[in-house]
């Protein structure tokens, strides 16, 4: 369902987006879309970083064990 609102741009950034596309809803939608999915992929990463170095002194005693594994004689 989408919404109707308001927004006030300085004049200068719509000359901008028109220049995109006409239709000044697409542009800002659009980009308002890879904005929000840019800040939750960097708190997935955030999240992610988090774990690993929780994890970090197991996770590379476990490298380590395979690496040994895979030696030859």
């Amino acid at each position: 369902m989408r919404v109707k609102t308001s927004v006030t741009l300085p004049e200068d950034l719509l000359g901008r987006l028109d220049r995109i596309d006409k239709n000044r809803s697409a542009v800002i939608e659009r980009a308002a879309t890879a904005y929000v999915e840019q800040l939750e992929a960097a708190e997935r990463d955030r999240r992610d970083v988090a774990i690993i170095n929780k994890n970090a002194k197991r996770l590379n005693q476990e490298a380590a064990d395979a690496l040994d594994f895979q030696k030859l004689p």
